[in-house]
């Protein structure tokens, strides 16, 4: 959950929609938080903010155009891609960069990077929290004079339940 001013712990399964009523507080706390910081929470990005949450997978972005218009009359990709955009900026969406897609941030907190987990087989995917870099990764990043800015990766395999079912 987004608290005005400051970012607080928001946990979720990715691998299951939000309900209904945590849909609404999620709506209502990013609402706050655009009040608070002096942000537009504009109808497309709290439908945007919707349809990804209320997501049982990651969602390309004609997908949540497609979406869109159940609640906007013929949306145009821009509308959607802006939303989009936004709601990355605030934290609260990551792009899936091997499938296309987004999904909500299951923290909800700005993190210096982003790891997912994607299986292969059914789409899940799990966020983890390595809000630090691995030592063997900075040392390597630290020697080579990079500044890094974020990190992100996405670790490809076969998740429990599909391990399970094989």
């Amino acid at each position: 959950m987004i608290e005005a001013g400051k970012r607080t712990l928001y946990i979720r399964a990715m691998t299951a929609a939000l309900s209904k009523s945590d849909i609404a507080k999620l709506v209502k706390s990013t609402a706050d938080f655009c009040t608070a910081n002096g942000l537009r929470f504009t109808d497309s990005r709290q439908h945007v903010l919707e349809i990804v949450a209320g997501a049982k997978k990651p969602m390309g972005a004609y997908d949540i155009l497609e979406a869109l218009g159940k609640f906007i009359d013929d949306p145009k990709p821009p509308t959607a891609y802006r939303a989009i955009e936004f709601l990355m900026e605030q934290g609260l969406v990551h792009r899936i960069e091997s499938l296309n897609a987004y999904v909500l941030c299951d923290t909800d907190h700005r993190h210096a990077g982003s790891q997912f987990m994607v299986c292969d087989s059914c789409g899940t995917v799990i966020e983890a929290h390595l809000c630090e870099l691995p030592q063997d990764l900075e040392s390597h990043v630290k020697k080579q004079g990079f500044h890094l800015k974020k990190w992100d990766a996405e670790l490809h395999g076969t998740c429990r339940n599909c391990t399970i079912d094989s």
